[in-house]
């Protein structure tokens, strides 16, 4: 069993009162996984062999394949999703490894970009789709399903008075 070394230092302040200060370091270890071929797969840091705060993960071609943070080994927070490439190709956000809040989703070749409203790791509000930074349509899901689409923004807003972004 690991021994476990916990440092405190009691530091006066300048209005004399204590400050605690604790360092737990056996607690956190960072952790790299390796492809067969010897190429780093991912790195990050573990707490009690979970996933933990922030990680990388790579392509078998060493390119940078997703990074984000991790809480209690599930995906959390704002994550980014390449291609073998390099080149982005989504980024949003996690909890408890589900799709939840804005998603944005790249198209290198075309120049188009599409945001998503997710909730429960399904499409859920509204979806707005760009072509070299100008809108070119907007829809509305209701889980999963597509229940509206617009392209032109009168028509949008008409439809969708309560709609702010």
């Amino acid at each position: 069993m690991m021994k476990r070394h916990i440092l405190i230092f009691m530091i006066v302040g300048l209005l004399g009162s204590p400050v605690i200060l604790a360092n737990n370091s056996a607690e956190r270890t960072y952790k790299k996984e390796y492809y067969s071929n010897g190429n780093l797969k991912a790195e990050g840091w573990q707490k009690q062999k979970q996933k933990t705060d922030y990680w990388l993960f790579y392509h078998p071609n060493g390119e940078v394949a997703s990074k984000g943070h991790f809480t209690k080994n599930q995906r959390s927070g704002y994550w980014y999703f390449y291609s073998k490439k390099g080149q982005i190709e989504k980024e949003g956000h996690l909890i408890q490894n589900r799709a939840q809040d804005w998603w944005i989703f790249y198209e290198i070749d075309t120049a188009k970009k599409s945001k998503f409203q997710y909730k429960n790791d399904q499409k859920h509000g509204y979806a707005l789709h760009y072509r070299k930074n100008k809108l070119i349509k907007a829809e509305k899901y209701h889980k999963n399903q597509k229940i509206g689409e617009w392209e032109t923004l009168r028509d949008f807003r008409r439809d969708n008075p309560e709609a702010t972004f």
